[in-house]
């Protein structure tokens, strides 16, 4: 049974200011529907010069139609016309032309963000799958040039038959690589290698006005400052270098605990001493909480398992079960908790450890198996994953009110933490982006899931106060997130201050003069 939506009563004239859109919903907070939709003032103009400059814009309902909403399914929208991006070049045709017609273009990857970052309410949507090939993998400086298109479970594909892998990349592999990096992307090797944004060398971006420039640290660094975790507002990624590695097996360990506190205890303390290359925290509801420990060699593990184990307050699936029985043998009334959580493990623990991809205890294809289990787990028509990036100090008390929050709105849920490894070097890339700044050596990422029954309806009013309820402990504890753009605008002031949304808002301003480039997700 949902729990019915509980809307204060508010006396007629005394509504605030909508903080985010003239047209979100009165009487509930700080939500937004869909941004305001743009209507088409000079579109014919600016497609019949495009086609000039042979970049061909699909206009048909059909195509239009497939990138009506997001992988969150709460925001929808329609674009005039669909331009698949074949190459910079053309991009930058079709900025150019924007800048001067003041046309919109929303740039779309693997369109997994869950706030309708990706989708296009009026103007051209850029499909920038089109550009999806490995361009050159350099295994001496162990780097890989690859096109902004590209998604992350084709370059684990393609790097493996040259022996190497990516270093860190978001768990869900139909993410693209372009989209990725301007937003983060994290997975249980964040603790060890940091974000995936923070394995780039260098871009070629195309600007707001059209013009395609190769950038780094140190060649156009304001320009990449901004675009790295830029959320797409200074420029469209085509072109990505990437630091990889050479290709291991994954060897994994997973503990059971009761008790969160005691279960982050652990996951802070082995990441801290860095004895292990994967972490991270899964739970079924706040009854069974894994901590998933993995290693890159056998060595490693061995280690692990002399000096760490004993210390680890976690038990083994035999101990933990025990115990577990125990609790639901002294309380009867919750029985159909505990059949839900063993027909959860029945269902979940053999697609982690699929006998195709395992051989002598090591999974050999993490991308792929953790990829599918999103998807196959925790996915929904709604993709609901409000969630919280926290420093050190305040991750234990972040969980915990969230886990409440959870508890008020639905009756089964997941909770998955991980670590970031913050690099000092790469502050001023972190700015605006979701890591908190006060965070220091590590930030922690809460993502808090609802397990959504599909016989059930959930009014996108019911989801986004669950997600608000969410976003409010960030505000009031001075967090971060890691999605605060498209209908989360009206947090972004809040999780980054004024000073720093005036001084990108100038960037933005100056870089992209008709604000044309992904409006609406975060000025």
């Amino acid at each position: 049974m949902v729990k019915p939506l509980e809307i204060p009563a508010i006396e007629i004239g005394t509504l605030p200011p909508d903080p985010v859109a003239p047209d979100a919903l009165q009487g509930i907070p700080r939500q937004q529907t869909n941004a305001k939709r743009w209507l088409g003032d000079n579109w014919s103009l600016f497609v019949g010069e495009l086609s000039q400059w042979d970049v061909e814009v699909q206009e048909d309902q059909g195509t239009r139609g497939i990138y009506v909403t997001d992988a969150g399914g709460l925001a929808h929208g329609l674009p005039h016309g669909v331009v698949l991006a074949r190459n910079a070049q053309q991009v930058a045709s079709l900025l150019q032309l924007a800048q001067r017609y003041h046309i919109p273009v929303t740039t779309r990857g693997g369109g997994l963000t869950t706030e309708g970052e990706a989708v296009a309410f009026g103007g051209v949507l850029l499909d920038m799958t089109g550009m999806g090939r490995v361009l050159h993998v350099d295994k001496e400086e162990l780097t890989a040039r690859v096109q902004g298109g590209i998604l992350w479970h084709r370059l684990a594909e393609l790097l493996r038959r040259d022996g190497m892998d990516y270093l860190s990349a978001p768990l869900n592999m139909a993410s693209s690589v372009g989209g990725t990096v301007g937003v983060g992307g994290i997975d249980v090797n964040s603790a060890k290698h940091g974000c995936s944004a923070d394995q780039v060398v260098s871009l070629e971006v195309v600007t707001p006005t059209g013009d395609i420039v190769e950038c780094s640290d140190k060649l156009n660094p304001e320009l990449f400052k901004r675009v790295i975790l830029g959320y797409g507002q200074f420029g469209v990624i085509t072109e990505v270098t990437l630091k990889i590695r050479l290709y291991t097996p994954m060897r994994m360990r997973y503990f059971y605990y009761r008790s969160l506190h005691d279960a982050i205890g652990d996951l802070m303390m082995l990441d801290r001493e860095g004895v292990c290359d994967y972490t991270g925290i899964l739970t079924m509801m706040d009854k069974a909480i894994t901590l998933l420990v993995g290693f890159d060699t056998a060595q490693r593990d061995l280690v692990f398992a002399q000096s760490h184990v004993p210390r680890l307050k976690g038990r083994g699936e035999l101990a933990f079960g025990m115990r577990l029985a125990g609790y639901y043998l002294l309380h009867p009334w919750y029985w159909r908790e505990l059949q839900f959580l063993l027909e959860r493990k029945k269902a979940l623990f053999p697609d982690l450890h699929p006998p195709q991809h395992m051989r002598n205890g090591e999974l050999l294809d993490r991308s792929v198996v953790f990829s599918r289990a999103v998807w196959k787990h925790w996915g929904h028509k709604n993709m609901v994953i409000p969630d919280l990036a926290t420093s050190v100090g305040k991750f234990t008390e972040v969980v915990a009110r969230g886990n409440a929050v959870c508890r008020r709105y639905f009756p089964r849920y997941t909770l998955y933490c991980v670590g970031i490894k913050l690099r000092p070097e790469h502050r001023a890339h972190y700015e605006m982006s979701g890591i908190p700044p006060d965070a220091v050596g590590w930030s922690y990422g809460c993502e808090f899931e609802p397990i959504l029954d599909e016989d059930v309806y959930y009014s996108r009013d019911y989801l986004q106060s669950f997600k608000n309820a969410i976003y409010d402990i960030g505000v009031d504890m001075g967090t971060s997130y890691y999605r605060f753009g498209g209908m989360m605008k009206a947090y972004i002031r809040r999780a980054l201050g004024d000073a720093v949304v005036e001084k990108h808002l100038a960037d933005k301003r100056r870089m992209d003069p008709a604000m044309i480039l992904n409006r609406d997700v975060i000025f």
